[in-house]
């Protein structure tokens, strides 16, 4: 009798003691992955995805209000290749930028919020680059026709993408 009182009063304590830490794990972890950042794109390739950004650049067009969303994000970005600039405007439109600003537009017509567009921009440029950028490729002699993984723009055509890695 006093054997079933300990085992009916442990078992409650026990399940507590563990179930709930458990539970409360799976719960964060279901919660986190279905975030807003669930919408920033795996980034896998650098060479097919710049040209796969760049491709959006100029064929997704966004209204009035998406653009001034994605000016508003990337106008308090350096540009990584003439840190002079933003990343809205950049100094040209060189290959970099405008993988940039494909990603902000895909993003921005799926529903993106100011937040993961700002997360995925960071994340594309760590991913394209992991060594980083200096911020002067566009003042110093072939910075523009540089590969980006090599802090470059990645040349000046959508025709002659230089971003392999």
């Amino acid at each position: 009798m006093k054997s079933l009182r300990f085992v009916r009063s442990v078992v409650p304590m026990f399940a507590i003691a563990f179930a709930l830490p458990i539970c409360a794990t799976l719960a964060l972890e279901r919660a986190g992955s279905s975030g807003a950042d669930s919408k920033v794109p795996r980034f896998h390739d650098a060479k097919a995805q710049t040209a796969e950004f760049v491709g959006y650049s100029s064929s997704i067009r966004l209204t009035a209000e998406q653009k001034q969303m994605r000016d508003r994000v990337l106008g308090a970005m350096p540009a990584p290749c003439c840190k002079k600039y933003s990343m809205a405007t950049c100094c040209c439109p060189c290959n970099l930028a405008k993988s940039v600003w494909g990603l902000s537009n895909s993003l921005i017509v799926k529903g993106a919020d100011v937040k993961t567009v700002q997360t995925a921009v960071s994340s594309w440029l760590a991913f394209s680059n992991p060594g980083g950028f200096a911020g002067n490729a566009c003042d110093v002699p072939a910075g523009c026709q540089r590969p980006i993984h090599k802090d470059g723009c990645g040349g000046m055509s959508e025709s002659t993408i230089v971003a392999s890695k």
